[in-house]
């Protein structure tokens, strides 16, 4: 039986974690505690953090985790009094949310569940939700949007990090432009081929429509937007965007 995508994807992702993969390294006790004293930072994108203001007070809220997992931000909420839960579809990414639960003494629910289908979750169960760039994993994200305000309570917040497609665009130092968009591997076999020789999974581009339009279709206003760079690379040293983070309401 062929494999899916998504199982292809949580697949890679599991052995990028075994490689050291830096989306997939727990966060340290010092920093857990450092954020029950006040002290702390969480990204959607790779460089800059979310500014606080966006969450507002974090005490007895309801978050999820879309597709955050690895032990990095949910322990953060912890910290800060939120009642989390995470899904992720990657078994090694969960794994470090129950190390570092345990090695902190908190409860958190854990949930393996793929975010293209229907979220097991009942209609307005969260105040936040948390979602860091992952939706270049998965091929239609307009759904995701429509679960994302279905579960979320009224006036509950959806916080994503978005990849804008500049990075399928280039070769692999950045150097030239070698892609049309919209990049995906499913229906072009050269763009198949660049992904399984750089082991990158199965990635997706996906335009500001789909990713902010699909919000606003879902229902959502859109409250707040910064952008992002790679954090390390060429794009990055021009200081080229490939990256948005968005803050939107259920209202």
């Amino acid at each position: 039986m062929t494999k899916s995508y998504q199982e292809i994807n949580a697949e890679t992702i599991n052995r990028w974690i075994e490689e050291g993969w830096e989306w997939g390294q727990p966060i340290s006790h010092e920093t857990y505690l450092n954020a029950k004293n006040g002290n702390w930072n969480v990204l959607l994108t790779p460089v800059n953090p979310v500014p606080h203001e966006w969450f507002g007070n974090l005490k007895d809220k309801k978050i999820l985790g879309l597709a955050s997992g690895g032990g990095q931000q949910i322990p953060i909420f912890t910290a800060l009094g939120a009642n989390c839960t995470v899904l992720d579809y990657s078994d090694k990414q969960l794994e470090a949310e129950k190390m570092v639960a345990k090695r902190e003494k908190y409860e958190i629910e854990i949930i393996k569940a793929d975010m293209t289908k229907k979220l097991p979750f009942a209609d307005n169960s969260f105040d936040i939700i948390f979602h860091p760039v992952s939706n270049c994993y998965i091929e239609k994200v307009e759904p995701v949007f429509k679960e994302c305000y279905r579960i979320l309570k009224k006036g509950g917040i959806l916080l994503c990090g978005l990849d804008i497609g500049t990075n399928y665009t280039v070769d692999e130092k950045e150097e030239k432009i070698i892609n049309s968009l919209p990049f995906n591997p499913l229906v072009n076999e050269e763009q198949r081929k660049q992904l399984e020789e750089q082991d990158c999974g199965i990635q997706f581009s996906h335009t500001i429509s789909e990713q902010i339009g699909g919000q606003l279709k879902a229902g959502f206003r859109l409250t707040d937007i910064y952008d992002d760079t790679n954090g390390f690379g060429r794009l990055h040293e021009l200081n080229i965007a490939s990256f948005v983070a968005t803050r939107a309401i259920k209202e």
